[in-house]
């Protein structure tokens, strides 16, 4: 048998229940391995689409795809604007059913960030409600907006250069 027997009989078989073509389609959903999901991720960052973010490995001989360099660029009229942040991000074994560890290597004042260490808190609303379909570019983009929100936009900022 052909592995596409499954769908052409899908196809030609009538609904029997409530359940819609799609309905089905998504029960029968793959789940993308880890390495082909990350490798995934490392093209868009290497494109370099987003603009505002970028991402990519720490070492380009990372075979686990486990260790990410990111930047975000501050949003103009903030405490942000015309600041570079970097960021590592460690995507460990069980990534993308569990989120990243994510910290900001510059130094930066934040509610959704640990003043101490620069770890994004786990109570953050991405990583707290974490979903198998975020990705670095949501988490990045999530925080570039994060910058604008009302309880961040006008915190003042440590002095540029400084690193955890």
């Amino acid at each position: 048998l052909k592995p596409c027997w499954l769908l052409r009989a899908l196809l030609r078989s009538p609904c029997t229940t409530t359940q819609t073509r799609t309905e089905e389609f998504q029960e029968m959903a793959v789940v993308v391995p880890r390495n082909f999901r990350l490798l995934d991720e490392l093209e868009k960052g290497q494109k370099g689409a987003a603009g505002d973010v970028s991402w990519g490995l720490t070492h380009g001989d990372d075979i686990t795809l486990s260790e990410w360099q990111s930047t975000i660029f501050g949003p103009l009229g903030t405490s942000f604007d015309n600041r570079i942040y970097s960021l590592s991000i460690l995507c460990g074994p069980g990534y993308p059913d569990a989120p990243p560890e994510v910290r900001f290597n510059t130094q930066i004042n934040m509610s959704c960030v640990e003043p101490s260490n620069g770890k994004l808190k786990t109570s953050w609303g991405m990583l707290a409600k974490w979903r198998r379909d975020y990705t670095i570019e949501n988490i990045l983009q999530q925080l570039r907006q994060e910058m604008t929100a009302t309880a961040n936009r006008k915190l003042p900022q440590p002095a540029e250069g400084l690193n955890y």
